[in-house]
């Protein structure tokens, strides 16, 4: 089973094969997604990469989450995609007052 990881802080000169070859020291990579932004199409300095197993996948998240590459100090965590993230509400159900 396919386990999807959140790579962030990526330098703008990363590649996919950079990630590809990254992350296949931990397990066998399925997919490599790099964000590009649609009306410049630089890069948006985070990226997607499908792991095959989930051990592979965990084993990655320790080994590379806080590490340093490209003098950029990367963030690996396993993906959630936005339909399943949720505000914190408060006691009442609501959300807190202030700004948002």
């Amino acid at each position: 089973m396919n386990t999807k990881l959140y790579v962030g802080n990526l330098a703008s000169t990363a590649t996919e094969r950079d990630l590809q070859g990254l992350f296949s020291a931990y397990g066998n990579v399925a997919a490599v997604n790099l964000s590009v932004e649609r009306e410049s199409g630089r890069r948006c300095g985070f990226a997607i990469v499908t792991m095959a197993t989930p051990q592979g996948a965990q084993a990655a998240i320790l080994a590379l989450n806080g590490t340093e590459v490209e003098a950029r100090v990367l963030t690996v965590a396993e993906h959630v995609p936005a339909a399943k993230v949720t505000l914190a509400t408060g006691q009442n159900g609501k959300l807190p007052s202030g700004r948002w």
